[in-house]
């Protein structure tokens, strides 16, 4: 199954862990990661990812984020498909959702990925029945669901 988990997917386990959300949001994350570790899921990266990840202020952060990244993306949509995922991104935009998250979305529907994972709940509210969009908890649940 082919997952795309946006930045901000990959920067919760840094955030303040005080609020339950966020905490279960965490460990959510890492037992996805594990899966991803384990082969049993596909991890789709893009140049957006690689773009926003690379202007993380935190060089630990940075760092860590684009080894796992690096050691474990499944397929990469790269810089030459970005007219095809920008006017994707466009369409997507027409609902609200800011370029950048809109680059992630197209570029998991673009690379065929089952679900869009995040924390944003701005970006969740944007629907479409080309691609599933949930939280890192709900994902856990639908996968053990199964």
């Amino acid at each position: 199954m082919k997952i795309y988990l946006d930045m901000c997917c990959y920067n919760r386990p840094y955030d303040e862990q005080s609020q339950l959300k966020v905490a279960m949001e965490t460990q959510s994350k890492l037992y996805i990661q594990n899966l991803i570790k384990e082969k049993r899921l596909e991890l789709i990266t893009s140049y957006m990812l690689r773009y926003e990840c690379s202007n993380n202020p935190f060089e630990m952060r940075r760092n860590t984020i684009l080894d796992f990244i690096h050691k474990n993306t499944f397929a990469y949509v790269g810089e030459e498909r970005k007219e095809d995922i920008e006017v994707k991104a466009t369409e997507i935009m027409r609902t609200g959702v800011k370029f950048k998250d809109a680059c992630h979305v197209a570029s998991a529907i673009y690379a065929g990925c089952e679900y869009f994972i995040s924390t944003d709940m701005r970006l969740l509210k944007y629907k479409t029945d080309e691609i599933k969009m949930v939280t890192p908890i709900e994902f856990v649940t639908e996968m053990e669901s199964e």
